[in-house]
């Protein structure tokens, strides 16, 4: 199960219905801010989530 907050909850169910990271991989949608997901999916979806941060803020990217 993952906790995250009601945006990042549409983020991942945009990757999911879209299969953009190759396959499905919410495995139930809970509440507004909880799904189950695929171990499976947990590697691609830090990077897909990491990237998405590291386009939103690339200074603090930088700066690191």
């Amino acid at each position: 199960m993952v906790d995250v907050d009601p945006a990042m909850k549409q983020f991942l169910l945009h990757l999911d219905e879209k299969m953009l990271i190759g396959f499905k991989f919410i495995i139930r949608d809970i509440d507004e801010t909880h799904v189950f997901i695929t171990s499976e999916a947990v590697a691609t979806l830090m990077q897909r989530i990491d990237a998405l941060m590291e386009s939103l803020s690339p200074d603090v990217a930088e700066k690191s």
